[in-house]
């Protein structure tokens, strides 16, 4: 089956269909580090980090491309608030960025570029536009004239009026039209500055983006992915920028947005004051849990946090895990066999499995559907456990099956829970400490005791059952 994804561009699910074949070109959006990136951003960087892996998954070689945006106002309004250099400020936080995103799980990109690494890149293309009359110079500061790129508003679908009504515009009279947007910022006093043909100055942030995306994926490149809040203006302004030099030829085929998360269904936000960083949550919930959160619900859908959300995933990849756990504890047990290659149960679970988990990542990249398939190859794992007779070949081929599926979305398996969270990085020891005290009860004869300890933790959904190898649990 092939690969459908919805392209914000055209409005509609599209069959991808890459530029060369079997290669893919992703150009993800990165933070502007002026801070810890919070829970909002990290939902995009998930996200196209599971679009990554899936797409690996199904053979494509995939060119990954994340840039940084280390030069902007709000580093150098938060250099200045902190006393230092806003490009030594930007630096600290690229370092942080890797320590959460590895925390995460997510792969870092093949290029990483920084916009103060192509300042020449983005002069030329400004020169390009100034040429071609789609940029005019005012005092040092260059706009790009808006009006005169005609399809100016086709990925958000807006017109100039719609965007003039309902956009916050910075009023500057030197304007042609005052939806026109900076390209080039002349150098205010004490502020980082490059040299360049309109004075001292530095890039606008629009620029960055269609300067770096055309230096390493070039014209006409699969798939520009960001949050659903960089529609516009910034992602409408890359393509006015990139394909205004490009005489005609497409920027990007494919533009993917993820929603906004929600706080008590207002939309997550720095402005609003209702943001949590990662390196915060992080201190409470194990990074594996906090992506299990973030895929839990399809990208395009919004996404509401609270802690509760974060520990019934915490729940759910405990049953993933245990299920494995269980899986290849048996399997240490059980006594080498002649193996029979007849279809089992298992098997065919196994392979129903992986078709579902694929049917729904090919369905626009549906993580949340493909979790259902992994529940259920768990599910079937656990009773297949409960049976006498166990075939290693079939357990095996089941375990494999749901380790590597998890792995395509970022999830190893055959790990413990790791964290501060006591609803999930200290599950594992806690119920060896239980299972030891109710065995305890049980070898004193105190059944009493022993029920009660099964019956009560059962009713938190954790069950207990006793085997002729001793007892184990697993979360309902």
């Amino acid at each position: 089956m092939a690969i459908r994804l919805f392209n914000t561009l055209t409005r509609r699910k599209e069959e991808l269909v890459p530029r060369e074949q079997g290669k893919v070109s992703i150009y993800a959006c990165g933070p502007t580090t002026y801070n810890f990136f919070h829970l909002g951003n990290a939902r995009m960087l998930v996200v196209f980090d599971m679009v990554r892996r899936y797409l690996q998954y199904k053979g494509y070689r995939v060119t990954y491309v994340q840039n940084f945006t280390d030069i902007d106002d709000k580093i150098i309004n938060k250099a200045a608030e902190e006393k230092c250099d806003p490009l030594l400020l930007a630096q600290k936080y690229i370092k942080e960025y890797f320590q959460d995103a590895m925390a995460l799980n997510i792969l870092q990109a093949d290029v990483h570029p920084k916009a103060t690494e192509h300042i020449g890149e983005m002069i030329e293309l400004i020169q390009k536009l100034e040429h071609k009359g789609l940029a005019y110079n005012v005092g040092g500061d260059v706009y790009f004239a808006v009006e005169k790129f005609p399809e100016y508003g086709k990925l958000s679908g807006r017109t100039l009026d719609d965007m003039l009504a309902g956009a916050r515009v910075e009023v500057d009279a030197r304007k042609h039209n005052p939806m026109d947007f900076a390209l080039w910022k002349k150098a205010k006093e004490g502020e980082p500055y490059w040299e360049s043909p309109w004075g001292k100055g530095r890039p606008g942030w629009h620029i960055e983006c269609s300067a770096m995306a055309l230096k390493y994926l070039g014209p006409g490149f699969d798939i520009h992915g960001g949050g659903g809040d960089l529609v516009f203006p910034h992602h409408e302004n890359e393509i006015a920028q990139a394909e205004g030099s490009l005489d005609g030829v497409q920027f990007a085929k494919y533009w993917m947005h993820n929603a906004f998360i929600t706080v008590n269904q207002e939309k997550m936000s720095k402005s609003l004051g209702n943001f949590f960083l990662v390196r915060d949550v992080i201190s409470k919930f194990p990074g594996e849990v906090i992506r299990f959160y973030l895929l839990g619900t399809h990208y395009r859908s919004p996404l509401d946090f609270d802690d509760e959300n974060l520990v019934m995933a915490s729940k759910g990849l405990e049953r993933l895990k245990n299920s494995v756990r269980l899986a290849q504890e048996s399997l240490a047990r059980v006594l080498p066999e002649e193996e029979s290659q007849l279809e089992d149960g298992l098997i065919k679970a196994s392979k129903e499995a992986r078709r579902t988990f694929e049917e729904a990542m090919d369905d626009d990249f549906n993580s949340a559907q493909a979790y259902a398939s992994l529940f259920e190859l768990a599910k079937e794992i656990n009773t297949y456990l409960n049976q006498v007779s166990i075939k290693p070949y079939a357990l095996t081929e089941a375990s494999n099956t749901l380790i590597e599926l998890a792995k395509v979305l970022g999830f190893n398996l055959e790990t413990e829970m790791t964290g501060t969270s006591e609803d999930s990085g200290t599950l594992p020891q806690i119920m060896e400490l239980i299972l030891e005290i109710r065995a305890n009860a049980r070898q004193n004869k105190d059944w009493v005791t022993a029920d009660l300890i099964r019956d009560r933790i059962k009713e938190i959904g954790i069950v207990i059952e006793d085997t002729p190898d001793g007892a184990r649990w697993y979360l309902k």
